[in-house]
């Protein structure tokens, strides 16, 4: 596994970097895994990579898009261990770098080309095979969560042993010839792969079976998919298959609203150059700032600030003992002011004392004419209903109870609530 310090920092150019961070990659689109794009013919001819001239390097190398501004530190590396790289470092360097999952194949070839070795040593998986036999039941029992549905989950994935390059090779033309149980065997044997790719996108949102789940998805259409008539190890391809099943369902699934894939990338993307602007400011940079280097406006910036803000549950335990919820410290900003509510209170039981002076009739015409009991006023034919009169008559008694209430003796408590 490669250290950040093992490289040299190397300035992407813009478009570069527009190009790799704006693609929607969609792995059900054919288009954008073209099997046939992946790899180019290796012409053996090695190159020195202490011949730093691009021009040079372009030379030498053929017909090749790869910017060599952004590999050249990876030829350093591989020179400086010698001429040999493990495919875990290249894959590490790749991702460092967020570099489109596509040219991962291609960039092996060219640093063949070059002269730098790029190991998938035999010895290693069979020393893994060794270690497993003995130690299958403990083989993961440091996983970040060891709670017993996962423990069992890891050992019977244990029980199966890891491929060779060679046999990887022979289950693939089985399963081009239609074996079903080649596939299965091929499956089996890379679920370890999922769980160590899963571990990585833990505390997103998401348990880590459910990330083991949405990852085996993405194996399986890497088993679909593989061609090993390329030459290249299984696990090399399958992994961005893994990473993409992975990264998409924590986009789907993680938040309390769903978040569409597209605007979780270009949230993604704020917060790396965020992060960035903060290191080479040395302070939290202006939404203008941010806008400027997104090249998008203020106003988008803000909104996507907004977008990417997780929603808190108003039912969320507080304090110590949780015995309280967030909801109980927030004001209602339309609940009345205990003042106004005295007040209507009093206001009740003054209407009330005035209402039982009319007769029973009149009380229950105003009561029902402006809704004092439940809250719903009813029109004068809804009232006649009611007593089965007509409108005309309950309109004729409505105004003789409020000229009653109108009277000195009555309206001159009630004024006084008026303000």
């Amino acid at each position: 596994m490669l250290a950040e310090d093992d490289f040299r920092t190397v300035r992407i150019s813009e478009d570069d970097d527009a190009d790799n961070e704006d693609r929607d990659f969609d792995p059900d689109d054919e288009d954008d895994i073209d099997d046939d794009e992946l790899f180019i013919e290796d012409d053996g001819d090695d190159l020195d990579p202490s011949e730093k001239d691009e021009e040079t390097l372009r030379e030498r190398l053929g017909d090749t898009d790869i910017d060599l501004n952004i590999i050249y530190p990876l030829i350093c590396y591989g020179k400086d261990k010698d001429g040999e790289l493990k495919q875990q470092e290249v894959l590490d360097y790749l991702d460092k770098i967020q570099w489109d999952e596509d040219r991962l194949d291609d960039v092996i070839i060219l640093l063949e080309r070059i002269g730098i070795e790029v190991i998938d040593d035999e010895e290693i998986v069979m020393e893994m095979r060794e270690r497993d036999r003995s130690k299958k039941a403990e083989a993961y029992n440091d996983a970040m969560l060891v709670d017993d549905p996962v423990r069992m989950y890891l050992k019977e994935i244990g029980k199966v042993e890891l491929l060779t390059a060679e046999e990887e090779k022979i289950l693939a033309a089985r399963m081009e010839a239609g074996d079903w149980e080649a596939k299965q065997h091929m499956i089996e044997a890379n679920l370890r792969l999922v769980v160590s790719i899963a571990k990585r996108y833990t505390g997103r949102g998401m348990h880590f079976l459910d990330l083991i789940q949405e990852g085996n998805l993405g194996l399986i259409k890497a088993v679909d998919k593989f061609d090993y008539t390329k030459g290249f190890k299984f696990s090399t391809y399958a992994t961005w298959w893994i990473r993409q099943a992975i990264t998409r369902a924590i986009a789907d699934q993680a938040r309390t609203i769903r978040i569409p894939v597209h605007m979780v990338e270009t949230i993604n993307k704020l917060i790396r150059i965020q992060r960035q602007l903060v290191q080479e400011l040395g302070r939290e940079p202006e939404v203008e700032e941010i806008a400027a280097e997104m090249d998008i406006t203020p106003e988008k910036v803000r909104e996507i600030m907004k977008i990417s803000q997780e929603p808190v549950s108003l039912e969320k335990p507080i304090g110590e003992e949780e015995d309280s919820h967030l909801g109980d410290f927030i004001p209602d900003e339309d609940a009345p002011s205990p003042a106004d509510q005295a007040a209507s209170t009093l206001l009740k039981e003054e209407l009330t004392k005035v209402l039982s002076s009319l007769t029973p009739r009149e009380e229950k015409v105003l009561r029902l004419r402006f809704g004092l009991d439940d809250g719903r006023s009813r029109t004068l034919e809804e009232v006649g209903l009611e007593f089965d009169v007509t409108r005309e008559r309950i309109r004729q008694i409505e105004a003789k109870a409020l000229r009653k209430m109108r009277g000195p003796g009555m309206s001159d408590k009630l004024r006084e609530y008026l303000d």
